[in-house]
């Protein structure tokens, strides 16, 4: 599977389980790290560590892959799926704006997730 196409299917995975402010961040021109963040935001930290803990089941279950390592699942502020070519960020809302990531990566093109989010 092409990193993109994995980016694209955990944003659609995430959206599903009602996280918000999806964004997939191409940063492989960029960056050594990886080819695309996908970034996410819930309410809550219980939340948080449900959608790393669905997504890292769906991931296994579907595609039979485990994330490099997880970092942050402790707190639930911020936790990080590390797929080797897509990083997995997802945020509880506060931790989001004070980290500013979103600003961080201002410079990287963002992919287009009209056709795979839900309306609403």
């Amino acid at each position: 599977m092409e990193s993109k196409e994995l980016a694209l299917e955990i944003a659609k995975f995430l959206d599903s389980k009602k996280a918000t402010d999806l964004e997939v961040i191409q940063i492989g021109e960029l960056t050594t790290i990886g080819d695309y963040f996908v970034i996410a935001t819930a309410s809550n930290t219980v939340m948080v560590k449900a959608l790393c803990d669905d997504l890292d089941e769906y991931l296994g279950k579907t595609r039979g892959i485990s994330p490099k390592r997880i970092e942050g699942r402790s707190t639930g502020q911020w936790i990080l799926l590390d797929y080797r070519d897509v990083i997995v960020h997802i945020f509880y809302t506060d931790t989001r704006d004070y980290y500013g990531i979103d600003r961080v990566w201002a410079d990287a093109p963002r992919l287009d997730l009209t056709d795979i989010l839900m309306p609403g």
